[in-house]
């Protein structure tokens, strides 16, 4: 039994220190100190990846497509229409917002796939954990959408339009519909973050209890699928929250 309970412990023990957020290094300046942790290195670097793909795509782009210029054009294209069906003519304005909210995630949530598979006292050379673990994270994508939805519904309401807005059907539903503007960032906050830091672990218990065979296998679907997944899924209620706020 105390074999038992010491192994569950070590196990226990192994998934804390994975999930935890750890401080990289500080920067003081000016009095300050600021602590960076690894997921604002992973955000640097998931920026980094972007933007450099950005700048090398858009070098020499042709008339006729041609490489990567096709997938970047059908990738363009298709949040152009996926925009335009849900908020109409309005779309087109939306649709980089919500592309650039598709690719950072997919980006974020696909890195950790080129983490090396440690076990067996073999200790990878670098660890790439999920962005979106860190619930500061996803809470901050949320409240970016929600800026957005808000900012829209001045946009093509102006501030009186906002009000009634708040009083539709009845004046009575004045505090369900501020609560709205609480429930859906936290909602949007909570579904990502539970999800991929569910998976993570999942993964981590798999690789410790299992670590030859089968950690590739089930990181088809808990890094990658799930990650596709999520992604879709904020970036699906992000356009819908807008929507919602033009309508």
């Amino acid at each position: 039994m105390t074999g038992a309970h010491e192994g569950a412990a070590t196990i226990g023990e192994r998934i804390t220190e994975a999930i935890a957020i750890k401080v990289a290094f500080t920067i003081h300046a000016f009095g300050l100190s600021i602590d960076i942790s690894d997921t604002v290195i992973t955000t640097w670097v998931v920026m980094a990846i972007l933007i450099g793909f950005s700048i090398i795509v858009t070098r020499r782009l042709k008339m006729i497509p041609a490489g990567v210029q096709v997938f970047v054009e059908f990738f363009i294209g298709f949040a152009d229409s996926f925009t335009t069906d849900y908020m109409g003519h309005h779309g087109k304005k939306y649709a980089p917002f919500i592309g650039t909210i598709v690719l950072f995630l997919v980006t974020a949530n696909l890195l950790p796939l080129l983490t090396p598979i440690g076990g067996f006292g073999f200790e990878p050379f670098f660890t790439i954990k999920p962005l979106t673990r860190d619930i500061n994270v996803t809470a901050a994508f949320a409240i970016i959408t929600m800026t957005v939805v808000v900012f829209s519904n001045f946009r093509y309401h102006g501030p009186i339009g906002f009000l009634k807005t708040l009083i539709k059907p009845l004046p009575m539903m004045l505090p369900f519909n501020l609560l709205e503007y609480i429930v859906k960032p936290l909602s949007l906050t909570l579904r990502l973050f539970g999800n991929i830091l569910a998976a993570f672990i999942i993964m981590q218990l798999i690789e410790i209890i299992v670590p030859v065979g089968l950690p590739p296998i089930m990181a088809l679907y808990f890094d990658l699928f799930d990650g596709l997944i999520q992604a879709v899924v904020f970036s699906f209620l992000s356009t819908v929250y807008i929507a919602e706020a033009i309508e």
